[in-house]
């Protein structure tokens, strides 16, 4: 052994000297990206930070390894050595957090889940959530008709993806337990009716910046279109979000499952396990107290839950008319002051608010009106009310820490490169009609790695638009479909990766563990996108008819459903009338 040691121990000194020393040889390249510079070496964020998230169970660890290897990279890449770019790594971690604190977005989204956290408490607190889940309840009554309502009310809450995932779990979680559903098949139905329908609403908060994203890169190659009008023609080309939303219709309507989902679904039939054994909740909204006296009221929920949504349109309208009148677009401007509540107005106005402050406000109000409620119905002191509001939010707080450090991973990831990187790696030349396939799996590939859809809409649309233009001249389905490739893409990652923040909000809606949630849809999400590629990209860019192409992808859904799936009745016992 001594002997071996020896003969290394030239080696030893030489790998000791790296250490030791800087390495300029990337510095040097003052013009050239990281991305170009570092190469694959960008990927290694994400990738530790998704693998340690399925090997150690543990999010919060995982994002921040992630997070240290991408800045000991920049260090690195910066003429640091090893060890040194390790000292200073760690210190950058917290500069990326209080960057991403800082951000008016980020602070809005955090202290809007804290409060809304807070909400939910005061309206356990009084028994409206009880009171609601036992009407629905009735509603109810059995496996299918309950995930069937969550589908129903994931649908009607379209205009905004956080709101959706922070509403619909805490209001069907009760009577979803009741029926022995699996909290990771609840969080499915929620995370999947969250994203996908936000992002092709008609008015949504997604609007503006989708839309905003089309205009521009219709701009760079010479054009003036009308970018909305592009949108909706993009709609039937966003086969992921249609079919995926038809995929949790169709499961909840038959009960059949395959992959871990199914396992997840028999274990909650058969050991009566709605979470895995030794799996860790990323809240404790269990454990909030309930202190109504007499019979709890639906009200005590519908009110605050209805004032919610209320000011959420009103303040909507509102933050985004103010910024529009304060820009330099004389002709929208005209258009709002013309006509303050047509089609045009509300769409452009909702795209342009500031969703994560507006919802702060709005769940704040709520809040403010659950509390008087309990007040005067004597069910708290408002001492007595604001510290369960207050325990509320503190059973959140977790979500919040996730939510920054997922956050300071994108943060690093850009200023790698690791999105450029991806892009210039698979967008080599290619027949034009696997170019929708190649933007949709680009989409996907990012939006998984970064956790982020608008950012990934950002970097692929204005390549797509003026590639697809320069691939098939005169082609103008050809573009729209290259641009619905990128929209829908995007919604991949958003809607199944472990550090996307709506995947964090699902699973935390329908108190289900993160990575348990992450591992039963995942399978999910690659079926319903293996099946967007093969029976609508592919087909639809080899001039098929997309009034075609759809219905054949929808009987594709159903057909592996019932070729794959195996039917999972988790009640005993209980008749479902639908």
């Amino acid at each position: 052994m001594k002997k071996q040691l020896k003969r290394l121990s030239p080696l030893l000194a030489l790998a000791g000297l790296m250490w030791l020393l800087p390495l300029p040889v990337f510095a040097a390249e003052t013009e050239a990206s990281l991305a170009q510079s570092m190469g694959p070496l960008t990927l290694i964020p994400p990738i530790v930070a998704i693998i340690l998230a399925f090997v150690t169970k543990n999010v919060v660890l995982s994002l921040f390894l992630g997070i240290f290897a991408g800045t000991i990279i920049i260090q690195y890449a910066g003429g640091a050595s090893i060890l040194l770019g390790m000292l200073y790594g760690f210190t950058d971690i917290v500069d990326y957090v209080l960057g991403s604190l800082s951000d008016p977005w980020n602070a809005g989204i955090i202290l809007q889940v804290l409060v809304i956290g807070g909400l939910i408490a005061l309206i356990t607190s009084t028994g409206g959530a009880r009171a609601i889940a036992e009407s629905l309840a009735k509603r109810a009554k059995g496996p299918v008709s309950t995930q069937v309502i969550t589908w129903l009310l994931g649908l009607l809450i379209f205009f905004d993806d956080y709101a959706n995932a922070l509403i619909v779990g805490p209001i069907m979680r009760p009577v979803s337990d009741k029926m022995k559903i699996s909290r990771e098949r609840l969080a499915f139905v929620i995370d999947a009716t969250a994203a996908p329908i936000a992002g092709i609403a008609l008015i949504s908060t997604w609007i503006g910046y989708e839309v905003g994203l089309i205009n521009d890169a219709y701009q760079s190659i010479g054009q003036n279109v009308n970018a909305y009008g592009i949108f909706l023609q993009t709609i039937p080309y966003r086969f992921y979000n249609i079919l995926m939303l038809v995929f949790v219709l169709v499961t909840s309507l038959t009960l059949r499952e395959f992959g871990s989902m199914r396992k997840a679904q028999e274990r909650s039939r058969d050991k009566h396990e709605l979470i895995a054994k030794g799996s860790h909740l990323d809240n404790a909204d269990e454990e909030m107290e309930v202190v109504v006296k007499g019979k709890p009221s639906v009200w005590n929920a519908l009110i605050p839950i209805g004032s919610l949504i209320l000011f959420s349109f009103i303040g909507f309208y509102t933050d985004g008319r103010s910024a529009i009148l304060g820009s330099d677009n004389a002709a929208l401007i005209q258009t709002i002051e013309n006509a303050p509540f047509s089609f045009v107005t509300l769409r452009e106005v909702f795209g342009a608010s500031d969703a994560s402050v507006v919802l702060f406000q709005a769940a704040l109000v709520a809040s403010i009106i659950a509390l008087i409620m309990g007040k005067l119905q004597g069910h708290f002191s408002f001492s007595k009310g604001i510290d369960i509001w207050v325990n509320g939010m503190k059973t959140l707080m977790i979500t919040g820490v996730v939510l920054l450090l997922a956050w300071s991973l994108s943060g690093v990831m850009g200023e790698l490169g690791t999105a450029d990187y991806l892009v210039s790696l698979l967008s080599d030349a290619m027949p034009p009609f696997l170019l929708p396939t190649v933007i949709f799996l680009l989409g996907a590939i990012i939006s998984f790695a970064t956790g982020t859809s608008y950012g990934t809409m950002g970097i692929l649309m204005p390549l797509a638009i003026p590639l697809a233009t320069a691939m098939q001249p005169g082609d103008a389905n050809f573009v729209v479909m290259s641009a619905g490739a990128v929209l829908t893409g995007a919604i991949f990652g958003d809607h199944s990766s472990p550090i996307s923040d709506t995947t964090i909000l699902s699973s935390m809606g329908a108190g289900s563990n993160l990575l348990d949630h992450v591992k039963t849809q995942l399978p999910y999400a690659l079926v319903v996108a293996g099946i967007s590629i093969l029976f609508g990209y592919i087909p639809s860019a080899f001039g098929m008819s997309v009034m075609l192409v759809l219905p054949i992808a929808l009987i594709a859904v159903v057909a592996v459903i019932y070729i794959f799936g195996k039917k999972i009745d988790t009640t005993e016992n209980i008749t479902d009338n639908g």
